[in-house]
């Protein structure tokens, strides 16, 4: 088991509302939000001074939302639950687990309330769920 792994399993005995799978759920969605938004840090080795590599609570949620229908479609929404997420704000607590470990960074300006009630789960990743057909390739 590698430091980050361990790491994490010590959050998760700490606070078990959550389930591992959403620590690492959340590091996912971090760095896909990051793309996104074009603050993706630059890969190892590589040194930008004063780059901004910071994303909001809402960014993040934004990033959440798109990266679960990405990877789980219309299962998102029931992978969230097993996982105990059942609202915006939980992300918050899994971050802020993540920063009280030193697992993640925050800004001064970050606060858990950021997290609270941005968006209903079910209707943005049940009822907003849209089939990209623009993926699919057609054979004739």
């Amino acid at each position: 088991m590698s430091m980050h792994q361990a790491r994490l399993a010590k959050i998760v005995r700490r606070d078990p509302r959550y389930a591992y799978e959403a620590y690492e759920f959340v590091y996912a969605a971090l760095s896909y939000t990051q793309q996104l938004l074009d603050r993706a840090p630059p890969g190892r080795g590589a040194c930008e001074p004063e780059a901004q590599y910071h994303v909001t609570g809402r960014e993040l949620l934004r990033g959440v939302r798109e990266f679960a229908l990405r990877e789980f479609g219309l299962m998102a929404r029931t992978v969230f639950r097993l996982w105990g997420i059942n609202c915006t704000g939980d992300f918050g607590e899994i971050v802020f687990n993540l920063v009280a470990e030193n697992l993640m960074s925050k800004s001064d300006g970050d606060r858990r309330a950021d997290f609270q009630d941005v968006y209903d789960l079910d209707a943005a990743l049940v009822q907003g769920y849209r089939i990209q057909l623009d993926e699919v390739e057609w054979s004739a």
